[in-house]
Formats: C-alpha cells, sequence, structure tokens
C-alpha cells in the first residue's frame, strides 16, 4: 500500500497544485490523450482515471474544459473531484428528458475551468457500464443508479431470512449493467455457528452460479480483507435494502466513519434510509465505492440477458428440450422438466426464472408503449406546427 491514500489526495487537491512555475497547470495537459505511464500519474487515477478516459476526453481538454468524475448529486448540482480539487458545478446542460441520460454518481465530466462564474457540467463522457432499475411509477422509465461500475457489491443481510429470490433480482441487474456482481453476506457475526454459515454462503452460491459469495462482519472484520482484496483498483457499487448494513461495510472499506449509521428495528431486523444520497468514497488501498440508498423495490428494466446469466443452468438445460420455442410448461421431452423431475434443478429456481422474465416482458411491452405514444404526440406536434407555419405563410388569420 503505498503512503498516500486516495483521501489524503483529495485533501492535497482540494487545496491546489501548483506546477514549478507556480501557474497550476493547464486543463488541457492534464486532460489531453497520452500513454499509459501518464494517466497512471494523472491526479485523477486514484479515482479511475486511465488511458480510457483520457482518449475519451481529450477533444474537451482542446476546449480548455476540466476532467472530473461525480461524486455527488444534489438539487441540479453534482460535485466532481477534479485535478484542481472537489468542485461544485451546474448540471443545466446535462439535465435532458431521458432519465437515463442525467448525470449520475460515477460520471466522468467535462467542467468549466477554474474562475467560471457560474460554473458548469457541459458533458458527460460515454459510459462504460450502467446500474439501472426500472422505476416504481406507471410510466415504466428506467433510474440510473450508478455509472462506469466494474463491481456491484450485491450486499445481504444474515440478521434476516436469506431472501435468494431478491438475490437474483439483483444479480439480474447487476449482469445486464455490465459490471461483476459480487454477493456480500453481511452481519455473519450474528450467525450462531460456522455450520449454519457455511449452509448460507452455499445456498447463496447454488443462486449465483459463478459469482464470488462472501460472508463479511463488519463489527469483527471477518472478511472484510479479502473483499477489499476483490476490490482493489476498480469502481464498486454498493447495494441493497435498508438495514442490510452498507454504510456500516462502506465504512470498514474506507477505513473510516464516512457514513453515517443507524441501529435496525429489532421486531423485523429492517433498517433505515441512513444514506439518502448516492455518494463515490476513496478507498485506501486505489479505487472506488459508490454507496447507495436502501433499496425497496428492485424493478428490472431492460434485463434479459441478465436473467439469462443468473439462471445459466436453466439456459443450457433449455438447449436439450426438443421444441426451440419450448415454455418449460408440459411440453414432450422438456429438458428442464426432467431437471426438476429428477431434482438436479429446484423448482424454486424455475419458478424464480419464470417470474423475472414474466416481468422483464411486461417491462418491455410497457416501454413500447411509452415510446410509441410518445412518438405520436411528437408527431402531432410537429403536425399542427406544420399547419400554424403553412396558414401563417398563405396569411390565414385565427378567429379569436
Amino acid at each position: 500500500m503505498s503512503s498516500s491514500s486516495p483521501r489524503s489526495s483529495l485533501s492535497s487537491l482540494s487545496s491546489g497544485s501548483t506546477d514549478s512555475d507556480g501557474s497550476g497547470g493547464s486543463a488541457a495537459s492534464l486532460g489531453s490523450s497520452g500513454s499509459s505511464d501518464s494517466s497512471a500519474a494523472h491526479p485523477l487515477a486514484p479515482y479511475g482515471w486511465d488511458a480510457h478516459w483520457e482518449a475519451e476526453f481529450a477533444p474537451y481538454a482542446a476546449q480548455g474544459l476540466v476532467p472530473g468524475r461525480v461524486v455527488r448529486v444534489d438539487r441540479g448540482q453534482c460535485d466532481s473531484v477534479t485535478p484542481y480539487g472537489l468542485v461544485r458545478a451546474d448540471t443545466e446542460y446535462v439535465t435532458p428528458h431521458d432519465p437515463l441520460r442525467v448525470v449520475c454518481t460515477g460520471d466522468w465530466a467535462a467542467l468549466d475551468p477554474d474562475g467560471s462564474d457560474p460554473r458548469y457540467v457541459r458533458t458527460l463522457l460515454p459510459r462504460r457500464t450502467a446500474f439501472v432499475r426500472s422505476t416504481s411509477s406507471q410510466r415504466s422509465e428506467g433510474q440510473i443508479l450508478a455509472a462506469n461500475v466494474d463491481h456491484a457489491l450485491i450486499a445481504v443481510s444474515l440478521a434476516v431470512e436469506l431472501d435468494l429470490g431478491r438475490v437474483e433480482r439483483f444479480l439480474a441487474l447487476a449482469w445486464e449493467s455490465g459490471a461483476t456482481p459480487l454477493v456480500v453476506l453481511t452481519k455473519a457475526d450474528l450467525v450462531d455457528d460456522a455450520a449454519t454459515l457455511g449452509h448460507l454462503v452455499a445456498d447463496c452460491e447454488n443462486t449465483a452460479p459463478g459469482v464470488q459469495v462472501l460472508a463479511v462482519s463488519a463489527a469483527t472484520g471477518e472478511g472484510v480483507d479479502i473483499l477489499a482484496a476483490s476490490l482493489a483498483g476498480g469502481t464498486a457499487v454498493l447495494l441493497g435494502q435498508s438495514g442490510a448494513g452498507k454504510s456500516t461495510l462502506a465504512n470498514a472499506l474506507v477505513g473510516e466513519d464516512a457514513q453515517e449509521v443507524q441501529a435496525t428495528r429489532d421486531m423485523d431486523g429492517k433498517g433505515r434510509h441512513t444514506t439518502t444520497t448516492r455518494n463515490l468514497l476513496a478507498l485506501p488501498w486505489g479505487g472506488v465505492l459508490i454507496d447507495t440508498p436502501g433499496l425497496r423495490g428492485v424493478g428490472l428494466w431492460d434485463a434479459e440477458d441478465g436473467v439469462a446469466r443468473v439462471f445459466s443452468e436453466i439456459e443450457a438445460l433449455a438447449e436439450q428440450c426438443r421444441f426451440h420455442d419450448c415454455a418449460h410448461q408440459a411440453e414432450p421431452h422438456c429438458a428442464v422438466l426432467a431437471a426438476v423431475e429428477d431434482g438436479s434443478l429446484q423448482q424454486r429456481r424455475l419458478d424464480s426464472y419464470r417470474k423475472l422474465l414474466r416481468e422483464n416482458e411486461r417491462i418491455a411491452a410497457r416501454t413500447d408503449a411509452r415510446m410509441r405514444a410518445e412518438m405520436r404526440r411528437d408527431w402531432k406536434q410537429r403536425q399542427a406546427l406544420g399547419r400554424h407555419m403553412m396558414e401563417r405563410k398563405r396569411g390565414v388569420q385565427r378567429k379569436p
């Protein structure tokens, strides 16, 4: 581990850095494309800056703009860490009607240089990955929770009964986002014995094929070092319900009380919303962690591929069915139903697979209907504008 952590680097950035001539450097010199060596030495390297982002930012560096990573978004403004420190900027220019394109924690942005008043985020760099869920509204809109994430940590509390269906739901969204999921079973110190803990881990491993499952305890430190090693150098987002111990785990990973923590309710083990915004936190060994508010609802959003990854064993069995469009209901020579019959596939897994597929199909249908409605509305508006312009051209006056 280096002698200076990203958090101390942020402190030094906040106080400002200068070249040998005291000028503080130029945005172009710090943001232009270059070799991997130059990107590694960049002040934003601890926050994920690399040769890819240098290349993406090069056109904006030529315009004198400053690169920054969004660490928090709040009421039309955002905090971003830049080569010159932590700055606050207005997001007016990156607030489109599409909710999936609004500025989000984890985004890389091009900002006005120092001295601009007011200071704006001028554009967002194209995202590598994006964690999206559907909103609970009837408008069938997606909500982006985190951007440019390498690891999606799904926090599941062992203080309450293990809900494998919810784990599968989170996993589907995680795979769909482009990030690598990792299931973190928190509050492992509350499990009575090692054998029981082993069974809980095994249940999750069977539910999450190909996904690392770790049992950790922020209270005792158990498993935290293994988790930290798994996240070194990348960007991770921490997801889960309220009461899953996310903020406590975030503090354990960061090494200080960066997030407020409240006790869970004794009667049901549920927590209160201690984290109300999505915050990007620097990790001592390099890399960053995005802590998120507790999620009550986790609706799928265009997650067909993600569902297929979660239920890879069912997808593999389906290839052996007689009919290529087998619904695995009552068709003859269905390999999936045969696996349920001989016990090699749990009925619960098949039921969950069907449920998530149906939900995803409904969301897709509602989204298509909304898009068609928006296209009809836009077409009617253009048609009305065309009539208006034609009437003006002909000199037609509308009656009051």
